[in-house]
């Protein structure tokens, strides 16, 4: 693998950050080796951070994917995120929890357009956690459904939500923009939440405790008609 094909697959917004722990690193060297390792191993693991994978989107007209790694903590059906403008009537919400491991680049996870953005100031509580979705930090992004399916024309939402640890949310969607399931529009930093909230009457295709691959598992099927799956741990 040659040094290019590496750097390609790194994050944008990661740079000026591994600059940085590489210039500490070097700082560090001053005051001797047991220094400089950690050094060593800090500036990895924010290369590693930053990583950004490629992903084979499956791109059957109506089909949703995970707009992010990480885990399904929540499933439920509850009032949408005011932000995105939906009104009271209920939406399932798929609620993704991304710890500093995961690949934190979002993607967006149908074919549509960016009808509103809006971000919020908040908290920044465990992303775990339920009231993360109520309280932290946030961006919502409104995305009217486009191709040949059922559900054309409707809308689902996506928030992109600050963690305990994360203080920066990056978003490149903006209203009008047009998108392909599975392309990069925002990255969060250093451990959060992406919640995504289905249009009306769309069940998941996943069950709480799945492990999700950002732009990659289906989430739902705008084609489907079958009832909401539940998981058992095998």
């Amino acid at each position: 693998m040659t040094l290019k094909s590496m750097t390609r697959h790194i994050h944008p917004a990661g740079w000026p950050f591994i600059g940085i722990f590489g210039g500490v690193t070097v700082v560090f060297a001053f005051f001797g080796w047991p220094f400089f390792f950690i050094g060593i191993i800090l500036t990895a693991w924010c290369t590693y951070f930053f990583r950004d994978p490629v992903r084979i989107t499956p791109v059957r007209p109506g089909l949703i994917v995970s707009p992010a790694d990480g885990k399904i903590v929540a499933i439920k059906e509850v009032k949408p995120e005011p932000a995105l403008g939906f009104g009271d009537e209920p939406r399932i919400r798929i609620s993704i929890f991304l710890n500093i491991f995961d690949v934190h680049v979002n993607r967006m996870p149908a074919d549509g357009t960016i009808i509103s953005t809006n971000y919020r100031k908040g908290k920044f509580v465990n992303a775990s956690l339920e009231k993360a979705s109520e309280s932290n930090e946030r961006m919502a992004v409104a995305l009217q459904l486009l191709g040949e399916h059922l559900r054309q024309g409707q809308v689902l939402g996506v928030v992109q939500i600050a963690g305990l640890i994360a203080r920066r949310i990056v978003c490149t969607a903006g209203q009008g923009h047009r998108f392909r399931a599975g392309e990069h529009y925002g990255l969060i930093r250093f451990g959060s939440r992406t919640d995504i909230y289905l249009p009306p009457g769309l069940q998941p295709l996943v069950a709480i405790g799945q492990y999700m691959l950002g732009g990659e598992t289906v989430l739902a099927d705008c084609q489907a008609t079958e009832a909401r799956r539940i998981g058992e741990v095998r």
